[in-house]
């Protein structure tokens, strides 16, 4: 635990203009950032007596190592650089509301020369228009399927389309008048895209002008006694007022809005968002967030609306959002969100009549997301909480191991021998910090080796780590890691021996960069470091830590035989009950690291075996080596053709026919394969690929 006295800056370095703040743990990594209009006043607030913090605060600033800050010239500037620095480097007390990027939403894709209607999730494209986000698929396809009678927008992927367009038939959609076969001719591109832009117009709400034209010239059809017209216009009018009763009106006055509410406890925050386009709700959404800093209500509202529209332009913004508490600058605030809309935006709290009610309804979904997500989660976090407490107990641990790093070993008779690293955080996988490397100290098979080799890598960059962000002089000068290669580079061959460490030599440093807060490849290190293996692998693993003068890291292996825990230097093995969580979650750990090794392997082994003589010409692209197989049949065949004969190749000059000629030379040709059933030499088939 840090004293937030070593790192407190003097009262006269601090401006009291606004700006952004930013506090670093002890490894450089940004653990939180916040703005202020007044970086004195509110910095200053850190650095008083701890009893008198809020917990969340006295915890983050006892972890935090330094703080540094931004001048901006505007509220308004603070407000967008704190959005960016958190959609950036994450911070861990700062409030995150967890993304529903699997909400399906209804999208029109005006980017492209013929729009197409479709359902599309995650995050947004530029030039595409969206509508929701809707709670299911099939919701929008219902909806779609109605209005596809009205407005024939195309709904078929790029390869219907294209197919469509070769053979000249429209795929059953243009046959039933629900596409306008765009593909074939029917319509130009500019009436395709003016059935876009006005199904696009019918979705944002303007939907009273369609059905009057269309029941307009449903009463002209019926006085020209055009009676199948007209039967049909009456069921598209039919079918636009079905697809606008799926959403009801709630909003008399036709309203423009986002309602957003907040339900809240001491621990944890559910937040609920109806989307109302043209009085109706056109979609809802919700987000769950702890409680990491200490923050109430408006401040929860306010980083609902940096996340909800930090990344939106124009009319995904409403002209009016109404939420339950207004931020502490709401004027910079609405300020942030007229600029991204284009034009004033209303931030306020409805205080009676319709959108009050409706607001009502919506704070009745949050308290139901609540108690809802409470109900899921109490089962899984006890049950995390106790697998962590039960490993600690069982390897004889200080503390429950928050970070643990497993590694695995695979291989196929010693060829592409290859490993992985997994991390778990608070028993969940984080699977951004997975690492594989390719084993290259030796050739052949040894999974102890091989073990000891990936371990003292990886432990090593993490060293090194230290020494470039100013942690050095913590590190024992006999831990000193050299210069390092990159995890999939070259190592030292020969034995394996203890490595002598010396400080790096400036000719041999990697370029210093500019800290920035990010994670770093290895910078971490865990509590807890998980072997695939028995007791030759955990002692392989062990000596590499003592090697690097690391003994603050436990070590465990986990073998697959009878599920036994191995210490170092044990000569008997941990069993852990059958039920235990603890044993559940290092096997869970295990198998992800097998799993994730494993697959590095198998992709390492289908390269090799695609690769062809071919590929050690100079210049000789894909293209041109589908070229020569697809002329001459095979590389047997390619083989025994002359320089002249490669020469007719299109594409294929005479030099790289040389090259090509001199490399199927020097390459020997496969051993030919053998029928295990006759014992018959099969020879090459001449249509095969290299």
């Amino acid at each position: 635990m840090a004293d937030p006295s070593s790192y407190r800056p003097s009262p006269g370095q601090i401006p009291d203009s606004p700006g952004v703040y930013k506090f670093r743990d002890e490894h450089r990594r940004v653990i939180y950032v916040g703005k202020a209009k007044n970086l004195r006043q509110r910095v200053a607030n850190y650095f008083q007596d701890l009893a008198n913090l809020h917990p969340r605060t006295r915890s983050m600033v006892t972890t935090a190592a330094s703080v540094e800050w931004t001048v901006v010239s505007t509220e308004v500037e603070a407000l967008q650089l704190e959005y960016t620095w958190i959609k950036e480097f994450d911070p861990r007390f700062n409030v995150k509301y967890r993304d529903d990027k699997s909400y399906p939403y209804l999208a029109v894709t005006l980017n492209e020369e013929f729009p197409r209607v479709q359902v599309m999730r995650g995050a947004k494209k530029k030039g595409v228009r969206y509508f929701g986000p809707y709670g299911h698929a099939w919701a929008i396809r219902e909806t779609v399927d109605l209005m596809l009678r009205v407005f024939p927008v195309r709904t078929c992927s790029a390869g219907v389309f294209k197919n469509a367009a070769r053979t000249g038939r429209p795929c059953l959609l243009g046959y039933i008048d629900k596409c306008s076969a765009p593909c074939v001719g029917r319509v130009t591109p500019e009436e395709h895209r003016e059935l876009a832009e006005d199904f696009c117009d019918f979705m944002a709400g303007r939907t009273g002008t369609y059905i009057r034209r269309l029941e307009k010239d449903m009463a002209q059809a019926a006085e020209e006694m055009e009676y199948e017209r007209a039967a049909r216009l009456r069921d598209d009018a039919g079918a636009l007022k079905r697809a606008m009763e799926k959403s009801a009106v709630v909003l008399a006055d036709a309203t423009d809005a986002d309602l957003i509410a907040v339900a809240e406890d001491e621990l944890e925050a559910a937040l609920q968002i109806f989307h109302v386009r043209g009085g109706r709700v056109r979609g809802q959404r919700g987000w769950v967030t702890d409680k990491v800093e200490a923050v109430d209500t408006a401040g929860l509202v306010e980083h609902a609306l940096q996340q909800l529209y930090g990344e939106e332009r124009g009319d995904a913004v409403p002209k009016e959002v109404l939420v339950p508490a207004l931020p502490e600058d709401t004027e910079a605030v609405s300020q942030w969100l007229a600029e991204r809309r284009g034009s004033q935006v209303s931030l306020r709290i409805p205080q009676r009549g319709d959108k009050k009610d409706l607001m009502a309804t919506v704070q009745r979904n949050a308290q139901q997301a609540l108690g809802l997500h409470k109900t899921k989660r109490a089962s899984d976090l006890t049950t995390r909480s106790r697998a962590l407490e039960e490993i600690a107990e069982a390897l004889g641990l200080d503390t429950a191991p928050l970070r643990i790093e497993c590694y695995d070993i695979s291989h196929l008779q010693g060829d592409d021998v290859v490993a992985s690293m997994v991390v778990f955080e608070d028993g969940l996988a984080r699977k951004s910090e997975y690492r594989r490397f390719q084993i290259k100290g030796f050739e052949g098979q040894d999974d102890v080796r091989s073990m000891h080799e990936v371990i003292g890598r990886r432990f090593k960059r993490y060293l090194q780590e230290k020494e470039r962000t100013g942690e050095w002089d913590q590190v024992p000068q006999e831990a000193a890691p050299g210069p390092v290669a990159e995890v999939t580079g070259p190592a030292p061959t020969g034995p394996v021996e203890a490595p002598a460490f010396t400080p790096a030599s400036p000719a041999d440093e990697i370029e210093p960069r500019e800290d920035d807060g990010r994670p770093k490849r290895f910078a971490y290190p865990p509590q807890l470091v998980v072997v695939d293996g028995g007791q030759p692998q955990v002692a392989a693993a062990k000596r590499a830590l003592d090697e690097l003068g690391i003994d603050d890291i436990a070590v465990c292996g986990l073998a697959k035989r009878l599920e036994e825990v191995w210490l170092p230097d044990d000569d008997d093995p941990v069993v852990l009950p059958r039920s235990s969580e603890g044993l559940y979650l290092l096997q869970r750990v295990r198998d992800e690291a097998h799993r994730f090794a494993i697959t590095y392997q198998r992709a390492k082994r289908a390269k090799r075996i695609r690769t062809s003589p071919l590929d050690d010409v100079a210049g000789l692209g894909e293209t041109r080596k589908q070229a020569l197989i697809k002329y001459f049949g095979s590389v047997k065949k390619l083989r025994q053709a002359t320089i002249e004969e490669i020469c007719e190749v299109p594409g294929i000059g005479r030099r790289t026919a040389e090259s090509v000629a001199a490399a199927l030379a020097s390459a020997a040709p496969a051993a030919p394969a053998v029928n295990t059933a006759t014992g018959e030499i099969m020879e090459e088939d001449d249509g095969g690929t290299p």
